[in-house]
């Protein structure tokens, strides 16, 4: 910075100039925005860096403050959005999170009175409760009637009922 007869001259140009004048309310905003001084300090700059690309373009010189302001917006925004995804994929790789251990006495007690019920019975059960399937769809796997699916099931929950109770 240069001062000559009361008016001070900043050397390095009109960038030099703008990012003087400008420079604490990008900090400010990119700061507002992202919480984090370090990262605003980066936006700023970055902001500068591409609106002096763009500085001879300006048809109102005025304008740079508000160009300026949404060069910061974009480039936060574009931040947040490449963390979004940088976090999406991370979690991807990491592969799926530690599942709290579940009480499996009641699915031993269930998968030992299964064992006891005739493979037909047993068949329809599973088919339909644990591949959720439809009666019609687990009778085209059992090659047989829709009737005879709803007969197996019925009788195979009679008996769950009574080996384990009624829950």
């Amino acid at each position: 910075m240069r001062t000559t007869m009361g008016t001070v001259r900043i050397e390095g140009g009109v960038l030099a100039e703008m990012y003087a004048r400008y420079a604490p309310e990008a900090l400010r905003l990119a700061y507002l925005l992202t919480g984090d001084a370090t990262l605003a300090e980066d936006l700023a700059h970055d902001a500068f860096v591409r609106v002096a690309g763009r500085l001879l373009h300006l048809r109102d010189p005025a304008g740079f403050q508000a160009y300026l302001r949404t060069t910061i917006l974009n480039l936060a925004r574009s931040h947040f959005r490449r963390r979004a995804v940088e976090r999406k994929f991370a979690e991807r790789q990491s592969g799926p999170r530690p599942v709290a251990p579940a009480d499996l006495s009641d699915r031993d007690e269930m998968r030992t009175a299964l064992l006891t019920l005739p493979v037909r019975q047993r068949t329809a059960i599973v088919l339909r409760y644990y591949e959720d399937l439809s009666e019609e769809q687990t009778a085209r796997v059992m090659r047989c009637r829709p009737q005879a699916v709803k007969s197996l099931v019925s009788r195979a929950m009679t008996s769950l009922r009574r080996s384990i109770g009624d829950a």
